[in-house]
Formats: structure tokens, sequence, C-alpha cells
């Protein structure tokens, strides 16, 4: 199984070295890094970590907290493809994808950030709705002036996303697993951002809407 571990550790020499470790005498393997903080001596990241089934979360978490100054803030189930450049592969698919760029992408984002589902709304109206997204969306009718990281009143993580020229938001959900961090934030700002500029998007949404 594939899974995303977000643990704290010592910003010294040999810290990283000795999760390695632990996870593989665990009989688990690192697949990709993602560095969310540096400071005040301490790191926080984000592991891709492929292990046996015969191998329990909780287990995990004990072997990695027995390692001196690790605290382990979440582990969640992921479907990222690991060891590629996901952003430049599905934006590569979004410039080619004509009318369908809207729903590619946000068939894409829950991949991409190991996430539950992603939508687009106008008002209280959905758009458009990845396939795990629930039948009735109860997220803020109002958009904020930029991307923000929120956890609702249900427990539920939300980055909801404004989307100007298009009078349209996204709203990117995990129940599963931690917050979203900025840096999160900051890795969907700029795939919007690039999103919004490609000349097929304002022909997929205005498809979107006359649905």
């Amino acid at each position: 199984m594939l899974l995303r571990v977000r643990v704290r550790l010592p910003d010294r020499p040999g810290s990283l070295a000795q999760v390695t470790r632990v996870l593989g005498a665990a009989g688990a393997d690192i697949t990709q890094m993602i560095v969310l903080d540096r400071g005040a001596g301490s790191a926080l990241d984000d592991l891709t970590v492929f292990c046996p089934e015969t191998i329990s979360r909780q287990d995990l978490v004990k072997s990695l907290e027995g390692v001196e100054g690790v605290a382990v803030e979440a582990v969640w189930t992921t479907r990222e493809a690991p060891g590629t450049y996901p952003e430049l592969e599905i934006l590569k698919y979004i410039t080619t994808a004509g009318d369908r760029a809207l729903t590619t992408l946000v068939d894409s984002l829950p991949v991409l950030f190991s996430a539950d589902w992603a939508a687009t709304t106008a008002g209280d109206r959905v758009v458009y709705a990845s396939w795990r997204a629930p039948q009735e969306l109860d997220v803020p009718a109002e958009a904020p002036s930029r991307p923000a990281a929120m956890t609702l009143g249900d427990g539920l993580h939300i980055i909801h996303a404004p989307l100007p020229p298009l009078a349209l938001a996204l709203v990117l959900a995990r129940r599963e697993g931690p917050a979203f961090h900025r840096i999160e934030v900051h890795r969907l700002t700029r795939i919007l951002e690039i999103f919004l500029s490609l000349p097929a998007t304002e022909r997929s949404v205005a498809r979107q809407l006359r649905k």
C-alpha cells in the first residue's frame, strides 16, 4: 500500500538517515520526500512510503516515534505516482484537452495532493466534481480572495480557491490525513495560475456551464 507520512524530525545531520533505517527495518520503502518546513531546529517532511499490507499504520508510527525527536503528525493513503513530475504531466494533458480542460484538472487534483476529492462551484451550484465527491457539498458559499486552507466544522480539511476570471471557485478536500500545509496551498495556487492562463480554459468552462 502507498502511504503519505507527515513527520517532524530534528533538523540535524543524520536524522533523516535514522528515519530511513527504521522504515527499512519495518519493510517500508521511501519513494518520495517533500520538505514542507525547516526552522527552529526541526523539519517537517511529507514522505511517500510503500508499505507491505502486513505493516499496520500503528506499528509504523510506533517505529518512527522510537527515533529520538521524531513525531508523526499524520499517516494517510495516497494515489500519487511517486518518482515522477505529476504537475508537469497533468498540465501537459490539460493543454491538449480542449473542452475537457476543466474536468481534467478537477479529476487530477486529488491524486496530485493526496486528497479525497475536488470540485468547482458557481455560487451554490456544483459545476463539476471528481468521482469521490459527496452528493451534497457543504462548503462555504463565498470563496476567499485568494486560495486558503481551512478545516470545516465537521473536520473536513479543504483548500478553497477563487477562479476570478471564470466566476467560479475550486474546492480541494481530504478527510483522512492532516490539514493542508501552506506549501500545498502555494503549489495549488501556481497550478491554477497556469491553468487560468491557458487558451482552452474559458472554452472548457463555458461548455460545463451549459450542461
